[in-house]
């Protein structure tokens, strides 16, 4: 049986963006050798969405207070790229990794299959 997911996030700058999971956001972490971190991260949960056309995928982490969570990762010097938004799904905004990538963050409004 499925007993997990592994997530990949490309990068311009992968040692950049390790240290950021690890030192900015406080993620857990194994060394799988020659510094390759592989983090744990908090419960998850996986959508799967119509597209047209060549598909593609996002990566989105959810919080609990969105804007807590921006003014304490802004005080850590974390560069927030879109503003704080609303959707019928969340509150949603988007962050830049150090390796130029960006990430979506937001507080569900929606049930959380992770509470089930």
């Amino acid at each position: 049986m499925i007993n997990g997911g592994h997530v990949i996030l490309y990068s311009r700058d992968a040692e950049a963006d390790r240290a950021f999971f690890r030192d900015v956001l406080d993620y857990p972490h194994v060394d799988a050798g020659g510094g390759w971190l592989i983090f744990k991260l908090p419960p998850s949960e996986l959508a799967v969405h119509p597209a047209e056309g060549a598909a593609s995928h996002e990566f989105y982490l959810m919080c609990d207070d969105v804007e807590a969570t921006v003014d304490e990762l802004s005080s850590k010097g974390v560069e927030f790229t879109q503003p704080i938004t609303e959707a019928g799904w969340g509150r949603l905004t988007r962050f830049r990794l150090p390796g130029g990538g960006e990430v979506g963050m937001y507080e569900p409004r929606h049930e959380r299959a992770t509470d089930i």
